[in-house]
């Protein structure tokens, strides 16, 4: 014969085993970010399959990146930085089978913006690794593709932008305004 406490105890592990169950796949997502970046790489984050976010990446990850199965590298960094070595890395790139997408910017245009929705939403172009010096031009337009081609809404696609390196005010605002959010 059942107890009274028995329907309690069912219930109370179906939420502790829900409960079990989202902490894993949290753990999961934490992990799959922490994917070791290609070497001299900075900020790098392992979005999913499909894509990989960074900071400044050497010419010499290029080989690298190109090992990790990566197709395509969309490049936010302007020819006159430091370290950019923009003709370098496209030389490379050919070298080792990766399509290169200069996209190149320090204030964000609507323009660089749709570029970025088109190249980011083409399957020959992935998986896709983007860069630029810190990741946080590549925050600003991965937060547009999330809520422009994912349907995400604007806090979950800024909390992940913000993981990924988006920091400056004036790239928030854009991309905020580009999506037409009011905050």
């Amino acid at each position: 014969m059942k107890g009274l406490g028995d329907g309690v105890r069912i219930r109370s592990t179906g939420r502790l085993l829900g409960v079990v169950a989202a902490l894993g796949l949290t753990v999961a997502f934490v992990e799959a970010q922490r994917e070791t970046a290609p070497a001299g790489v900075t900020n790098y984050t392992k979005v999913d399959a499909t894509v990989a976010c960074a900071g400044a990446t050497p010419v010499t990850a290029l080989p690298e990146i190109k090992k990790n199965g990566f197709a395509s590298v969309v490049n936010f960094r302007m020819p006159t930085e430091q370290g950019a070595n923009i003709d370098e890395a496209k030389a490379t790139a050919a070298q080792v089978g990766l399509k290169y997408i200069h996209l190149p910017y320090q204030t964000p245009t609507p323009e660089i913006a749709e570029a970025f929705l088109k190249a980011v939403a083409d399957p020959s172009n992935q998986p896709m690794y983007i860069h630029c010096a810190s990741a946080n031009r590549v925050g600003a337009m991965w937060f547009i593709k999330r809520v422009k081609l994912d349907g995400w809404d604007v806090d979950r696609a800024m909390k992940e932008a913000e993981g990924i390196g988006l920091r400056a005010p004036n790239l928030k605002e854009f991309a905020l305004n580009y999506v037409g959010a009011k905050r």
